[in-house]
């Protein structure tokens, strides 16, 4: 019974994997695809602005309470570091949400980093296929450096690491 049980975990544990890499489409060692945001009312921003930055992208829903998690370690550990660094970029994307949804939710939150929309899964379809929430650290040289999943405490420290040594 227990060669079972365990097998069972064990095909479970490879589906999950495997899942997980079939969801990747950009990982660690990548360069950052280009994209734009398009704001509700037509206005663009172009990727290429955080060149030479170090970036930190993460994609997140207002409904995905992982996300939520991750978004009060940005507002309470991360946002106060390195907002002033002008080294540094946050790019906080809501995967289909407008920028009418995210000002409310911005609103609700207090949250005092600006959030981009992504209604229609444009920039998120250049990254990943499914997960959120989902981080992305980029170099100077516009190579991922950090990607993950989910969140938590533990990966956070390690992003937080990461953060000082591309910024030196």
């Amino acid at each position: 019974m227990k060669k079972i049980v365990f097998a069972g975990l064990f095909v479970c544990l490879t589906f999950l994997c495997v899942a997980q890499e079939e969801s990747d489409i950009v990982i660690v060692g990548d360069m950052m695809p280009a994209f734009t945001i398009v704001s509700d009312n037509g206005a663009e921003l172009k990727s290429s602005f955080v060149q030479g930055k170090v970036v930190l992208l993460t994609f997140f829903a207002t409904w995905c309470p992982p996300c939520q998690k991750e978004l009060a370690a940005i507002q309470e550990t991360l946002w106060p570091k390195y907002k002033d660094n002008a080294g540094f970029r946050l790019l906080v994307v809501g995967r289909e949400h407008s920028d009418a949804e995210l000002a409310t939710y911005n609103e609700k939150k207090g949250f005092d980093f600006p959030l981009y929309p992504d209604k229609d899964r444009a920039i998120y379809g250049k990254f990943a296929k499914s997960l959120i929430p989902r981080v992305y650290l980029i170099g100077k040289d516009g190579k991922v450096i950090f990607a993950d999943t989910g969140f938590n405490e533990n990966e956070f420290t390690e992003l937080m690491n990461c953060i000082e040594k591309a910024l030196k």
